[in-house]
């Protein structure tokens, strides 16, 4: 007997990794909007064509920024950017992230939150990861962010390279990690939309620690070659 006379269902296909939604309508927020990534991430995002607001603490720094940014960036004070975005990147320093995260908890509940932030210490011998209590700051963010999708990514961008008008591709791969795939393949195919970029999925949310401290080891690459490295996976 077969196993389709058995009454069994034949397996489905597997999915193609590389079959990503269309997001192109989604519009993204960018907590801490006004630092160097995250105007680099909003002025990319909105370059290609996605509808992006900047978020600050204060709503007038905000609109700055975004008059600055241009491409139809909007500016509006953090909780604001957040009620009014499908997505929400958080690009806030590390010292700020808990304070900044806990005080949205509810204007973000519900939304697909991308935490980019990279825990790090400096000191003379340069840069060096921490270790949050929590495991890494994507983890912090999973945690005080109970009724949001919390994934990680965008840690290894060059904000220079961002912000760099006269630079048409970012010829750099992005990792995503995250708990469900649907999530990951939003952001995925958020990244995808900047040109030369190509989000790859690397794991679950235990495994953002290691992608948050590689960022220290970029620096040093950068410092010693006068560089703005950032990572290619290869035979994927």
């Amino acid at each position: 007997m077969t196993t389709q006379d058995s009454g069994s269902a034949p397996k489905p296909p597997a999915k193609d990794p590389w079959d990503l939604p269309d997001v192109s309508a989604l519009s993204v927020g960018v907590l801490g909007g006004t630092g160097p990534q995250g105007r680099g991430l909003a002025y990319r995002l909105a370059r290609a064509g996605q509808r992006v607001t900047v978020g600050s603490r204060d709503a007038g720094r905000a609109a700055e920024a975004a008059a600055e940014l241009g491409h139809g960036v909007e500016g509006a004070d953090n909780a604001e950017c957040a009620r009014r975005s499908d997505i929400v990147i958080v690009a806030v320093p590390w010292d700020g992230h808990a304070k900044t995260l806990e005080s949205l908890r509810e204007e973000l509940a519900g939304k697909l939150v991308i935490d980019c932030v990279n825990p790090l210490g400096f000191d003379k011998k340069g840069a060096y990861a921490l270790k949050p209590e929590e495991g890494s700051a994507a983890e912090q963010a999973a945690a005080l962010l109970p009724d949001s999708r919390v994934t990680a990514a965008f840690h290894h961008l060059s904000a220079v390279l961002l912000q760099d008008e006269s630079i048409e591709e970012i010829d750099t791969d992005v990792l995503v990690l995250g708990e469900a795939r649907a999530d990951t393949d939003i952001v995925q195919a958020l990244a995808g939309r900047i040109p030369g970029m190509r989000g790859i999925f690397a794991g679950r949310l235990r495994n953002a620690h290691q992608v948050e401290s590689l960022v220290a080891n970029l620096i040093s690459v950068n410092r010693r070659y006068k560089a703005h490295a950032g990572l290619r996976t290869t035979d994927v």
